[in-house]
């Protein structure tokens, strides 16, 4: 019996050890590298969510490619809405810091985008609160970049750079 009860103490602490050494690499994992999200909403269609509100797409987020606040015109990116610091949006980023931009509904019909800042549109004109509503984001609301659609799997994919030809900026910096 006695060595029932070694037994049973080793495999606890055996699975403790175990378990504090597992949590805090997964915190960190998901919190530094990478992490899955599911994408609600039309304001990213036809890329993401093509099928509506039917079924949504599940990507991967990659922290890790933006750590120096390094994006690009086209990228997919998360942040943290500037209306609403709770909630996390997906765009597709249109002008960097520098670019002159033609808007579709902001209050200016032209923006040069501020140092530190970018423009992010959804590519469902009309269904996106983006930056023609809010105007130019600070890349300090970065989250991550959008890189590959993993979920439904008829739809598995990476997500290239790509700028609408309409969308490209006046002037780029």
């Amino acid at each position: 019996m006695t060595q029932m009860q070694g037994f049973g103490r080793r495999y606890i602490k055996a699975f403790l050890k175990g378990f504090f050494v597992a949590v805090p690499v997964t915190v960190t994992f998901l919190d530094r590298v990478a992490c899955i999200a599911r994408v609600e909403g039309v304001s990213m269609q036809p890329s993401l969510n093509p099928g509506g509100k039917r079924i949504s797409d599940v990507v991967l987020l990659n922290h890790w490619s933006i750590r120096n606040y390094e994006v690009q015109r086209g990228d997919i990116v998360s942040l943290v809405s500037p209306r609403n610091p709770e909630q996390k949006i997906i765009k597709r980023v249109i002008a960097l810091e520098g670019d002159i931009i033609k808007t579709i509904s902001y209050k200016t019909k032209y923006v040069k985008v501020p140092d530190g800042h970018m423009w992010v549109e959804g590519d469902h004109h009309g269904h996106s609160f983006d930056s023609n509503a809010f105007g130019p984001v600070s890349l300090g609301l970065l989250h991550a970049r959008a890189t590959h659609i993993l979920w439904p799997p008829e739809r598995w994919q990476k997500l290239p750079p790509k700028l609408p030809p309409e969308r490209q900026p006046l002037q780029k910096q």
